[in-house]
């Protein structure tokens, strides 16, 4: 929701970076790894007790994650195989931060939520790129990107709710499964409006 409805507000700042990290040497599938790494480094610091310094470094990988496309785009580069590495390493940092908590919290209850979290955003993901692959609408990115309530950032806010506040990880990983559950309902029902139009 964030994503699709309040981009143009930090887009500006997206394509200076885009454009001073082009203008140094760098092209999209750079960044992108770069953001892998950073992210990585975000889960990191979360298991190591610095759960602050983890939820800023995982939001400039998330930053890093959007000036990826944006640098695409300016430089006219946007392909396939860099789509595929952006979703994935999406994946991968979101699974670092879930294993991170998990190592720190090994409670068979908290487990469990995780588990069932894991799939929701599975559930959610798939509708996603497999509406992405089969729809014939546009988007700015190099696929049909479909709206949603819990798109990147809403991800991340409640990613980063979860890190700061572990003594209510119970609670915000419940909110976070019901928010991914209600969006992967609500892309369904999208998918089924526009693929049997």
């Amino acid at each position: 929701m964030l994503d699709t409805h309040g981009r143009s507000i930090v887009q500006p700042s997206i394509e200076k970076t885009g454009k001073f990290l082009l203008k140094i040497g760098l092209n999209a599938n750079h960044v992108t790894v770069i953001a892998l790494i950073v992210g990585i480094s975000a889960s990191c610091l979360v298991y190591f007790g610095m759960p602050a310094w983890g939820v800023v470094v995982l939001w400039i990988s998330g930053f890093l994650d959007a000036v990826d496309g944006s640098m695409a785009r300016q430089s006219n580069t946007s392909s396939s195989w860099g789509t595929v590495l952006d979703v994935t390493f999406d994946r991968v940092v979101e699974g670092g931060i879930l294993i991170a908590l998990a190592l720190r919290h090994p409670d068979p209850a908290i487990l469990f939520l995780f588990l069932l979290l894991a799939i929701s955003i599975i559930f959610t993901m798939t509708i996603f790129l497999t509406v992405g692959a089969v729809s014939d609408k546009q988007s700015y990115k190099s696929f049909y990107y479909q709206p949603g309530l819990a798109e990147r950032t809403e991800g991340f806010i409640l990613f980063s709710l979860m890190v700061l506040f572990q003594p209510h990880l119970k609670l915000w990983t419940i909110v976070f499964l019901v928010v991914e559950i209600v969006t992967g309902l609500q892309r369904l029902l999208e998918a089924k409006r526009i693929l049997t139009d």
